[in-house]
């Protein structure tokens, strides 16, 4: 997303310095025109910029945004400002605040979501930090988001919380709608799963954005016989389930969409092996040797 960010402000007339560890990706934002310079180095970007500097990191959560932002707390003055955008923990975002302020250099945690389609459609922003450093950087949040599209969401650390939390949501919904077009293509009807869900997209109370995207992937691949069943997961539904369980919170739904993507990673399971087992010595059920015979 750092790449649609950058560009999406460069349409907007900022001023817009790239770097990436990968040196050919910010010579090509800069050589598609859309406005934007290319740094060499984390030095070249803090020396090109015009004080006081606002930084954006947009990195992979965990120890390559630690890197960075230490990198970065060596270069910026007092008075810049780093907004940190990857999807972090939000502990880890109070962390590298505290670091910062003790050098006089502002933080903003900015939880984005829209994916590839922010560029052209706009992002969602919500966004941790003090009122003034908030402020400071609204113009770029404005230009970046869709209308209503962004906030200040509270005090350093929230912005990555209620992403934290959004992104478990959406573990969720992905869930039952896998779940539900699971059951369809298994159904005896001849089902076009590209039709059922264009035609909810019109009126029905599941209508979404995802929906929108199901109906898009149905398109290019009927049966989705192009893909595996193997999900990733990035650190945010973990997370998310992690805080439900300190603050009491039952979260079953969120908590089993998680456990359903470790299960989606393995070809065969030893519980289940064992489960096939006791079924077939307490009731003579029918199971399946190694070769997929049944007995």
């Amino acid at each position: 997303m750092g790449n649609g960010l950058a560009r999406r402000l460069a349409r907007g007339d900022h001023r817009v310095v790239v770097q990436n560890r990968t040196q050919d990706k910010a010579d090509t934002l800069a050589d598609e025109e859309e406005g934007a310079e290319a740094a060499t180095g984390l030095d070249d970007l803090v020396a090109r910029l015009n004080t006081p500097r606002v930084v954006w990191t947009m990195l992979p959560a965990g120890k390559v945004t630690d890197e960075a932002v230490d990198a970065l707390a060596d270069l910026l003055d007092e008075g810049d400002l780093l907004i940190e955008g990857s999807n972090s923990n939000y502990k880890d975002s109070k962390r590298r605040a505290e670091k910062l302020s003790a050098k006089g250099i502002g933080f903003l945690d900015a939880g984005v979501s829209g994916g590839i389609w922010g560029l052209d459609e706009g992002f969602c922003l919500m966004v941790g930090g003090t009122e003034e450093s908030f402020a400071t950087a609204e113009p770029l949040f404005a230009t970046l988001a869709q209308d209503e599209g962004y906030a200040h969401v509270g005090s350093v650390g929230a912005g990555h919380y209620v992403k934290m939390v959004h992104n478990g949501i959406e573990y969720g919904l992905l869930q039952a709608f896998g779940e539900g077009f699971e059951i369809l293509e298994a159904c005896d009807y001849d089902l076009d799963l590209s039709q059922v869900a264009n035609v909810w997209r019109h009126g029905s109370v599941v209508r979404s954005w995802l929906l929108d995207l199901a109906a898009n992937a149905y398109a290019k691949d009927p049966h989705l016989d192009k893909l595996t069943g193997y999900v990733e997961d990035s650190g945010e539904g973990r997370w998310t389930v992690a805080e439900a369980i300190d603050l009491d919170v039952p979260a079953p739904v969120i908590t089993l969409s998680l456990q359903m993507r470790f299960r989606s990673r393995q070809e065969d399971t030893y519980t289940g092996k064992l489960i096939s087992a006791l079924r077939n010595e307490f009731g003579g059920h029918a199971i399946r040797d190694a070769t997929g015979e049944g007995k």
